[in-house]
C-alpha cells in the first residue's frame, strides 16, 4: 500500500503542470542537445493553432516550434529561413513560404500559425497581420503520440537536433489548440489581452521538460523613465 501511494505521489509530481505567466525560456547558447519538450496526452488533431512570441538575433536559419509523431518528423513545424528572409510552416508531408515579414532582430514578435484539415488551409499571423490563406495538406489528420519541442528541430522523433538550427534567444506565452482560433481572439493573444488559452498546450498550466542549458527566467519588462 505504502509503495502504491509513493507511485501515486512520483507520477503527480512528474506530471505537475506550472503556471508560466510573467515567465520565459531564455536559450543562451548555440547547442544540438538543449531544448524544451512539452508534454500533451491528445494524439488527434484535425486542426491545429500555435502561437508564441520569440526574441532572437540569429542571423541564420532556426526552429521556432516542432512537432514530431512517429510517422513524420515534421508534423507541425514553423522554421525561419534566413537565406529566403521567410517563415516556413510544415504541417503533414507538405510545407508553404510565407516571405515579406519585418523579423526584426533584438524584437519580441507574436506568430500564429493555423491550419485545417478539412480545407486544407494554412495561415499565418505575424505580429497581428494576416497572411495569405494557402492550401498545404487535407484529408487526413495529425495523428500519433506527439514529440512537441522548442530550441531545436527534429529530424527523428524527439531528437536529430542540428546546431546550426537551434534556436538562441527567449520565447514566451507558448499555446496550442486542437481548432483555428477566431481572427479576434489571434488579435487578442497579439495585444496580450483575455484569450482563451490553449485546450494541448496553456503557458499558465504547462507540463514541460528542460534538457540542456535553458533557463527559466522573468520577463523583461521595459520600464519607461
Amino acid at each position: 500500500m505504502a509503495f502504491l501511494l509513493l507511485m501515486v505521489m512520483l507520477t503527480a509530481c512528474a506530471a505537475s503542470p506550472r503556471d508560466l505567466s510573467g515567465k520565459m525560456f531564455t536559450f543562451p547558447q548555440q547547442t544540438n542537445t538543449a531544448h524544451v519538450r512539452l508534454t500533451t496526452s491528445r494524439q488527434d488533431f484535425s486542426a491545429v493553432t500555435v502561437c508564441h512570441r520569440s526574441f532572437t538575433d540569429l542571423k541564420r536559419d532556426h526552429a521556432l516550434f516542432s512537432l514530431a509523431t512517429p510517422s513524420n518528423q515534421n508534423e507541425f513545424l514553423i522554421f525561419w529561413s534566413e537565406t529566403n528572409k521567410e517563415i516556413h510552416p510544415h504541417i503533414r508531408q507538405g510545407k508553404t513560404e510565407y516571405g515579406g515579414w519585418d523579423y526584426k532582430p533584438n524584437t519580441w514578435h507574436s506568430i500564429c500559425t493555423t491550419w485545417d484539415s478539412a480545407s486544407g488551409l494554412v495561415q499565418l499571423w505575424f505580429d497581428g497581420q494576416p497572411s495569405t490563406r494557402r492550401f498545404i495538406s487535407s484529408g487526413s489528420n495529425i495523428t500519433g503520440s506527439p514529440v512537441i519541442v522548442l530550441g531545436q528541430e527534429q529530424d527523428s522523433l524527439g531528437g536529430g537536433f542540428d546546431i546550426k538550427q537551434s534556436f538562441v534567444g527567449m520565447m514566451t506565452d507558448v499555446h496550442m489548440w486542437n481548432y483555428v482560433l477566431s481572427s479576434c481572439e489571434i488579435h487578442n493573444y497579439v495585444d496580450e489581452l483575455n484569450f482563451t488559452p490553449g485546450n494541448v498546450l496553456n503557458w499558465r498550466a504547462l507540463d514541460f521538460k528542460i534538457t540542456g542549458k535553458v533557463l527559466v527566467e522573468d520577463q523583461l519588462i521595459v520600464c519607461h523613465s
